[in-house]
């Protein structure tokens, strides 16, 4: 499927606070906890518990999220398929950055081990 510049900038400004409220309702549903969806989030964006919080609250956009994220250096290793998208052929920055969040909620509710998610391996 073809990224289209709409979509790129629909995901810009979505606000996270909007969106978070479904990543944890997916990963509670499957058994899996806040603190694990926090982990995941912190691995992936270098937030402390308190700066998440804060975006959170601060209702910031997701371009304004991953503007102020510092990247994990291991992100590039996940790949695969998310919402029909193979995220490593994603060209814009911000848009595979959501989809990196999305693809390690994904593994978080399917019960992958967090080691795995966490690239650790």
């Amino acid at each position: 499927m073809k990224i289209t510049d709409a979509h790129n900038e629909r995901i810009a400004k979505m606000t996270f606070s909007s969106v978070y409220p479904h990543l944890l309702a997916k990963v509670e549903k499957k058994g899996r906890t806040k603190e694990e969806l926090h982990q995941v989030i912190r691995w992936l964006t270098g937030f402390t518990e308190k700066t998440l919080q804060k975006l959170i609250n601060d209702k910031v956009t997701y371009a304004q999220f991953f503007a102020k994220a510092k990247l994990n250096p291991n992100a590039h290793l996940i790949t695969g398929v998310i919402c029909g998208y193979r995220i490593e052929e994603i060209e814009n920055p911000l848009t595979q950055q959501a989809r990196y969040l999305d693809k390690l909620v994904d593994e978080l509710a399917k019960g992958r081990k967090m080691d795995k998610i966490l690239r650790t391996e």
